[in-house]
């Protein structure tokens, strides 16, 4: 798929005609990243923006004691790196490739001239920030007021609606990460994980094979933990 096909795909993008993505496309740089690269540091300056061609990353911080703390972890025709570029202040996270990765970027002074020819972008920009806002203020809440069962629930169903593909109320996941990335972004540990998706299938809530994991009632499983 070349550049300007991909941004296509990108939903801030999505209303622009062939000939605007294609004056985008010409400014950007593809990068790549190797599986456990840091591509940005929590405050540093920010001079780049980022949209995911290929793989997968995720966002995250450490805690007051040294714990790595999963805040999103964000997949192909994703973006990232845009909060620093809009306010001047630092990087508001670290992003850590999660596999083999690349990425379209863009100079921030580019990113800012775009926003300012295509308000198309603006507005898409600003409902998908707000989208992530809502999530990040539901994900806190989850964390501050449920029990370790209950945040796993809650964490898989984010997955799911985020990396999964439904097709008459059951969930796929081709590629479930890792428990112990699970658990950073749960606050619990891996084992408790394990221990908690083995219950859900006990209770054939789902089934899971290596990575793949399926939900076979979506909806409800959603109720279960709203």
């Amino acid at each position: 798929m070349t550049n300007l096909d991909h941004l296509k795909n990108v939903p801030i993008f999505a209303d622009l005609s062939s000939s605007d993505l294609e004056k985008i496309s010409n400014k950007m740089i593809l990068r790549n990243y190797n599986k456990g690269q840091v591509i940005l540091l929590e405050e540093s300056k920010g001079e780049t923006f980022f949209v995911i061609k290929t793989g997968e990353v995720k966002v995250t911080k450490l805690s007051d004691d040294g714990r790595e703390v999963i805040l999103a972890i964000l997949g192909e025709s994703e973006f990232f790196g845009e909060m620093s570029l809009l306010d001047g202040e630092g990087r508001s996270a670290n992003i850590v490739a999660n596999e083999d990765s690349t990425a379209l970027t863009l100079s921030r002074n580019d990113f800012l001239s775009c926003l300012e020819s295509y308000p198309k972008i603006a507005i898409s920009l600003l409902e998908e920030l707000a989208v992530r806002l809502r999530k990040s203020d539901k994900h806190i809440e989850s964390l501050s007021l449920s029990d370790s069962e209950h945040r796993i629930g809650i964490t898989i169903a984010r997955l799911a609606e985020e990396i999964g593909t439904i097709k008459k109320g059951v969930v796929s996941i081709k590629k479930l990460p890792f428990q112990q990335d699970i658990a950073n972004m749960a606050g619990t540990s891996r084992e408790t994980v394990s221990r908690t998706i083995k219950l859900f299938e006990d209770k054939k809530i789902l089934t899971r094979n290596g990575r793949a994991l399926t939900i076979f009632d979506f909806n409800s499983f959603k109720k279960s933990f709203s």
